[in-house]
């Protein structure tokens, strides 16, 4: 029996046949490249949508780490020591008008703490695009532009404390903003590099086998059966003390990445001794591709969609595994700011109970390892070829 007659009209849609009567709206999936399919299947999940929005949010705090801080965030003064946060009043009266009460701190006669009280009779008006401490705006434009600030708050006589002082009384928000920064861009750097680890290693295991399946194989599994938090104080006792904080940081980075690569890699090697023999490898070979052509043209993207999200998921994972070794102390150290090392300072629970402001770094660990699950998994169903 004769099949349906599919003939194409010039955009290449089929003009009879069932196909012909479909909405137009379905008729372009026909034509669609993959990634056209997978960015329409992506914008269906709306949880996915809104974490990659939290998450793209996030890295503009990176770029604009300097214009939201409005205070310097190495600037300390030992008169406001463990500030509470201060809270903006919008209004006077009826009338628009941000502004903050100034604070007053006094000596407590019984527990000898310092104690902040707000005074109302003193309104410290709050500026939008206000002049502060001078920086350069992505490393390049000299500027003193910030987001907030207030009168008085670039020769630091009058400021404000949106989540308060440390210890040695610098300004939270500031060092959170620049905090954000140093955390996110490890675990970029760092996924970036177990990816290209991952891929590479795992694909030449998989691929040519033999002995470099072998020595690869084997390598893998002596990283995996070391424990994690012992080795990650070797490595970190091995780093010099004189080393410059930027030393440092690369330091830290390359050993995260040494350490993620390997699940990647034992994955990619798994897709590549199934994939190895089908049909389509086979005709790769026989046209006259390099391995090279073969493995990155032809057999990676058949898994991509698993490739994106073990990214996705091992973000989150180098953010905290940073955030933990500054914490420990075994990662970053100050004067590096990031959220372990803003962290730091919670972890006395006496010191957490009377100044829990303390504890607000870890609200963004929080949500971007909460955005990043999110957004890895709606990328995941966007990118299987077998989803609907």
């Amino acid at each position: 029996m004769a099949g349906p007659d599919l003939t194409l009209d010039p955009a290449g849609v089929p003009a009879h046949g069932p196909a012909a009567v479909a909405p137009v709206e379905d008729r372009r999936i026909f034509v669609a490249s993959q990634w056209q399919l997978t960015w329409w299947r992506f914008r269906k999940h709306r949880v996915a949508v809104v974490s990659g929005m939290v998450v793209i949010g996030f890295y503009l705090v990176v770029l604009g780490a300097d214009f939201l801080a409005y205070a310097d965030p190495n600037a300390s003064e030992a008169q406001r020591s463990l500030m509470p946060p201060q809270s903006i009043h919008w209004f006077d009266g009826w009338r628009l008008s941000p502004h903050v009460y100034a604070v007053k701190g006094v000596r407590d006669q019984q527990s000898f703490r310092r104690v902040y009280r707000e005074d109302p009779s003193q309104k410290i008006p709050v500026r939008f695009f206000a002049q502060g401490f001078e920086y350069r705006w992505l490393g390049l434009i000299p500027t003193t532009r910030h987001l907030i600030g207030v009168d008085g708050g670039r020769d630091g006589t009058q400021t404000i404390f949106l989540l308060g002082t440390d210890v040695q009384g610098r300004d939270l928000w500031s060092r959170l903003m620049y905090g954000t920064r140093i955390s996110l861009t490890i675990g970029l750097i760092g996924v970036t590099m177990s990816l290209f680890l991952g891929v590479v290693l795992g694909g030449l295991s998989g691929f040519y086998g033999g002995l470099a399946d072998t020595v690869i194989q084997r390598i893998i599994e002596i990283l995996r059966s070391i424990p994690t938090i012992p080795l990650w104080m070797g490595l970190a006792a091995a780093l010099p003390r004189h080393w410059t904080i930027l030393q440092v940081y690369f330091a830290i980075t390359i050993i995260i990445s040494l350490l993620a690569w390997t699940e990647l890699a034992r994955v990619v090697r798994g897709r590549f001794l199934t994939l190895r023999e089908e049909d389509f490898v086979v005709s790769a070979r026989l046209v006259g591709c390099s391995q090279m052509r073969t493995i990155f043209v032809h057999m990676v993207p058949s898994f991509m969609s698993h490739i994106i999200a073990a990214t996705t998921l091992a973000l989150p994972a180098m953010i905290i595994s940073e955030t933990a070794l500054s914490f420990l102390g075994l990662g970053l150290r100050p004067p590096a700011i990031s959220w372990g090392v803003l962290l730091q300072q919670a972890q006395n629970v006496q010191t957490v109970a009377i100044s829990p402001w303390l504890m607000l770094p870890a609200v963004p660990v929080i949500i971007v390892v909460m955005a990043f699950n999110f957004l890895g998994d709606g990328l995941r169903d966007a990118a299987d070829p077998y989803g609907r």
